[in-house]
Formats: C-alpha cells, structure tokens, sequence
C-alpha cells in the first residue's frame, strides 16, 4: 500500500495542462508486511501503522473516478472504472462497528477504509480507520509524510503525542477519553497508547484516499534491509552494539 495521486486522469485533462508529479513509493500493505523475525504474528497492525503518507493533488475535474481493480494502475493510480457500471456498492462500506483483530504482539489492530475497501474513495483525498489497542497496547513512533491525522476516541483511554521538528523537538501529548479529538500535523513523529483498564477503540481520519508511504520507525532503523550498521546505531542511539544487535534480531 506506487502511491495513488488525486487528481484527473490523462483522458480528462484540459489540453496544455502538465502531468502531475507522481510519488512511485510502495503500498501500504507491503511496507506493513513485517511479521518480526522472533515472533509468529503476521497480520501486523496497521496503523502506526497507519500509518499512512498520502497525497496531495489537485482537485478532480470529474465528479467521480471509481478505481477499476481489473485495470492496470497508472503511475498516477487507478484508472477509473466506466461510470456505467458505477453503482452504490462503490461508495459503501460495512463493519467498523466490530473490533478489529488485536492478536498481535502489540496488542493494536486496524480496519482500514481506505480506496481498496472503497473504490469510489480514489481521487477523493479521505480515508478512515477503527483501530483498537488492548491494555498496553501501543502502535509505535511513525510518521506519516504528507497526511494530516485526526482521531477520535470512541472507548477507552488513549494516550497520544507528536514531538516536532528539530532543533525544538517540543512534545505535545494528551490523554483522550471517549469523545476526545486530537490532530496530528503533516509529517510529524507520532504515537499512541492504550493507558486504560479496559479495551481502546478509536476513529482515525487522513487527508489522503489510500494507504502508502507510512514510516514505521522502529521497523525503519531496526529492520531495514539490509541492515543498518550495528555500530553506527549504537554510537547515535547511544546504546550498547549488542543491545542494537538484538533489536536487529526482532525485525
């Protein structure tokens, strides 16, 4: 989860109009798609997933591009599936009322709304997510490159933050309960946390309408491939070359 564009496509632009720039990073789904290497779980939670860098793009000439899974995409995104064969079940999606999966070793899941649960949701620059945490359940530092987020608590406590850019570095973080709302501006490290008693359960939005271009920091440094010099992380993290070595290991 190459990264889809808003905008139009070649056969609706005005004639003169430039192509736009296109960002060709993976999809969301393949970059999530790192069961660690010391543990059985493979449905890694998402939202730290989530994250989640998402374009931006002008607006759509046309009132509706339904993505056409049985085309090839363009390096733009998917094409747009024929109007006439356009009906409501584009537009509709069915299940966030239920937990999602949070058999992991983070305690964390999502259900993602995103262009492949909802096809008429391409070009449209919106998509949403349930994402639920057990107690302790957390979804690690990560950054979204080009996505504002918003969430919504729906149950539970969650603790959640941002830490800006350097050389400030400033963290601002709260506590939300049921019916808290917190943003997350474009591109920052940011994180949550389930510090209740009980389950967590919250509505998260991102100004993009497909999931691509998350950057799961642990799994970045930790588990690039290959791998990142253990000396050089032990110098700039300040930590023991073994201690890198076994966090290497979990990836």
């Amino acid at each position: 989860m190459s990264l889809k564009l808003g905008g139009t496509r070649a056969h609706n632009r005005p004639k003169g109009q430039q192509e736009p720039k296109v960002d060709q990073r993976p999809h969301l789904m393949e970059i999530l798609d790192f069961p660690l290497r010391s543990s059985p779980f493979k449905s890694v939670i998402a939202l730290g997933f989530l994250s989640v860098a998402f374009s931006f793009g002008p607006a759509p000439l046309q009132d509706l591009c339904v993505a056409d899974p049985t085309s090839p995409a363009t390096p733009s995104g998917p094409n747009c599936k024929n109007p006439t064969l356009v009906t409501a079940n584009d537009f509709f999606f069915s299940g966030l009322n239920l937990p999602s999966n949070t058999s992991n070793i983070l305690g964390a899941g999502f259900t993602p709304v995103g262009i492949n649960q909802v096809p008429g949701l391409n070009t449209l620059g919106i998509s949403v997510a349930r994402v639920d945490l057990t107690p302790n359940g957390a979804f690690p530092p990560h950054i979204h490159p080009r996505a504002t987020e918003i969430v919504t608590v729906l149950e539970g406590s969650l603790q959640v933050g941002f830490v800006t850019s350097n050389p400030a570095n400033q963290h601002f973080t709260k506590t939300l309960q049921k019916g808290d709302v917190f943003v997350t501006p474009i591109g920052l490290v940011h994180y949550a946390y389930n510090v209740g008693k009980g389950n967590t359960a919250a509505l998260v939005a991102w100004n993009s309408h497909d999931f691509g271009g998350v950057t799961l920091l642990p799994k970045a440094i930790f588990g690039a491939n290959p791998d990142i010099s253990s000396d050089y992380l032990a110098r700039t993290f300040f930590l023991d070359k073994k201690i890198v070595e076994e966090l290497q290991a979990k990836f």
